[in-house]
């Protein structure tokens, strides 16, 4: 069986960093946290996407390929467990919506060459939640750069986002998805739903 790695993916605000989190603590895994209020381009993203997204897309392209290459090298190849809240494939999702037609095909040639090597998670969390949800969350973390998030944006994020896990889902079907809808599921106040959760992993880990 290859050494465990989890990915915990879904929209802006659903809660990709606190599960991380959560099951980090539990399973003992190494917590591979993306990096995110280090954007430079973040903010002015926010305020003119069309003006800053190749920028933004790039940035967040070439650190998160650094993560997984020093997790692939410092923890995979050493059968040290991880749990990380983001899935590399979020880059496409991300880019495909705010890049140029244009622009989203360099960025495309340059992912598929850094991904070429990088190490593919063995399950996949996919946390769904509404607009509702979603913005009060985001509003109860206050991120400074997230407070002109647009509606409509988040909105297409979420379609983006649900497309993308039923294409994945077919072109990998060796790999498990579980699926949590954020707006019935608090794993943080509800112990039981957390628990829920752990006992889903646990029996998905075993199969694979």
């Amino acid at each position: 069986m290859n050494t465990t790695f989890i990915a915990v993916e879904g929209p802006i605000g659903v809660g990709k960093s606190s599960l991380a989190k959560v099951l980090s603590d539990h399973f003992q895994f190494h917590l591979l946290n993306e990096i995110v209020n280090e954007n430079p381009f973040l903010s002015n993203f926010y305020k003119n996407i069309e003006e800053w997204s190749f920028q933004t897309e790039m940035f967040f392209l070439c650190n998160r390929f650094k993560q997984l290459e020093d997790i692939r090298n410092h923890y995979l190849k050493r059968n040290l467990p991880v749990v990380s809240d983001y899935h590399m494939f979020k880059n496409l999702i991300f880019a495909k919506r705010t890049l140029s037609e244009s622009h989203f095909q360099k960025y495309e040639q340059i992912f598929h060459i850094l991904n070429k090597d990088l190490p593919t998670p063995n399950l996949i969390i996919y946390i769904h939640a509404d607009l509702q949800t979603l913005f009060t969350r985001i509003a109860k973390r206050d991120r400074d750069f997230e407070r002109n998030i647009s509606p409509i944006y988040l909105e297409n994020l979420c379609i983006d986002y649900d497309q993308y896990i039923t294409h994945y889902q077919k072109q990998h079907p060796e790999i498990p998805i579980l699926k949590i809808d954020g707006n019935k599921i608090d794993f943080i106040e509800n112990k039981q739903h957390l628990k829920d959760i752990i006992n889903d992993i646990e029996s998905l880990l075993i199969r694979s």
